[in-house]
């Protein structure tokens, strides 16, 4: 089985705020999304972490970045694992967007959901998942750390362990964290969920 560490990238303007990113580009880490890259790094450096994957997107970049460097990794950037293309409403603020009668649609029924001018949410789901399978083809009996965006995890881990896609927000991601998914041919576990550093994984034994 392949392990994923699934990390979600640091805080940042748009996490601190309560902005929609979306794909938007030049959206940084802030002083604590820094801390927080600098504390998944020294909480991970020293498991056994064959690769290193990110999102294309900076905010993904600058957390996985320290951690490659810590494990002496080449950080490998994956555009598939972009957060979700939410169209006109990037960069809007969550709270005025909660008015729109498709936000509403997004929060009770995203499977189906489109954001206006972007993706549906279904697309979305769709194209992370078919992202980690190309990585865990490359590594099918390796732990690889893999740091993207709130939304797109908890996507991915719905469609991983069968829970149905307009339950996802059910789940919950915060910056820093990260997730412990175990993927094997017909069959995944969720091994822990939204941790944060000092961490403590318990990994099952090869063959099992």
């Amino acid at each position: 089985m392949t392990l994923l560490l699934l990390i979600r990238h640091g805080e940042n303007e748009f996490t601190e705020k309560g902005r929609l990113p979306g794909q938007l580009p030049g959206i940084h880490l802030n002083a604590r999304g820094k801390e927080q890259a600098a504390a998944l790094a020294e909480g991970l450096a020293k498991l056994p972490i064959k690769a290193v994957y990110a999102s294309s997107l900076e905010r993904a970049v600058e957390t996985a970045a320290p951690l490659a460097t810590a494990l002496g990794l080449e950080l490998e950037l994956r555009p598939g694992l972009m957060d979700g293309n939410t169209g006109a409403w990037s960069g809007k603020e969550i709270r005025k967007l909660g008015k729109e009668p498709m936000w509403k649609i997004v929060q009770s029924a995203p499977s189906r959901a489109r954001f206006p001018g972007g993706e549906s949410i279904h697309e979305t789901q769709t194209r992370v998942v078919n992202a980690l399978e190309t990585i865990c083809a490359r590594h099918p009996r390796d732990l690889v750390a893999v740091v993207f965006h709130a939304d797109p995890i908890l996507l991915a881990v719905a469609y991983f362990i069968g829970l149905p896609l307009d339950e996802f927000h059910r789940l919950s991601m915060d910056t820093g964290a990260a997730s412990l998914l175990a993927v094997g041919e017909g069959r995944a576990h969720l091994l822990a969920h939204n941790l944060k550093p000092p961490f403590q994984f318990d990994f099952p034994k090869r063959g099992k």
